[in-house]
């Protein structure tokens, strides 16, 4: 993996260390998560800290996301993210791609070894890496423990030309923000009118 600003250090988190799949085990032996790419993924680690790394807290916490989201189930393990928030989860073999804001779930098609080498082949494409460059470029820096906040929201289509926005926010607040995205749009028909305040 390229990139890299952060490993997970040691396993401090052995209850859901034993829970995981071998192949997963196998990985977190090696870099008990880590955030690569300059912050385009970060995989969690079994740590008791810090929370925004700690694979329990996303996944049997009190924001876990089978809790907010309806399509997770609480047996899908939250294994990574992506830059802005959105969740790649161990369902079985499959990788599932989760888009926080929608709650939209889908299969990437791919087990867990296939999705890290697509990730290291095609790192743009295979994790949506586009707003994270604009960052990027425009000076920007993803730090660990960080994510990228959207302005307006890419599931919104926007009138005129303006120009989406992003900045740093700690991981909590973006995901918690996204939580609560999901559950105000997410019995709205497609196409409907929202009115957006400024972040």
């Amino acid at each position: 993996m390229r990139g890299i600003l952060y490993t997970g250090g040691e396993l401090t988190d052995l209850v859901s260390f034993a829970r995981l799949p071998s192949y997963l085990q196998t990985f977190l032996r090696e870099q008990n998560g880590v955030v690569a790419y300059f912050g385009g993924l970060h995989i969690r680690g079994c740590v008791t800290g810090p929370p925004w790394h700690a694979l329990a807290e996303a996944w049997q916490g009190e924001t876990a996301f089978w809790r907010t989201y309806d399509e997770v189930t609480e047996t899908d393990i939250p294994f990574a993210q992506d830059s802005v928030g959105n969740q790649f989860l161990l369902r079985g073999d499959a990788v599932l791609f989760l888009d926080t804001e929608t709650g939209e779930l889908a299969d990437l098609e791919v087990d867990f070894k296939h999705f890290l080498f697509g990730a290291e082949k095609f790192p743009l494409d295979a994790l949506g890496m586009e707003q994270l460059r604009a960052f990027q470029q425009g000076g920007g820096v993803l730090k660990p423990g960080e994510l990228l906040s959207l302005h307006p929201p890419v599931c919104i289509a926007t009138s005129g030309n303006s120009r989406p926005t992003s900045k740093a926010v700690p991981v909590a607040a973006r995901l918690t923000w996204l939580a609560d995205f999901y559950r105000q749009i997410k019995d709205l028909p497609d196409g409907q009118q929202v009115r957006l305040k400024p972040l």
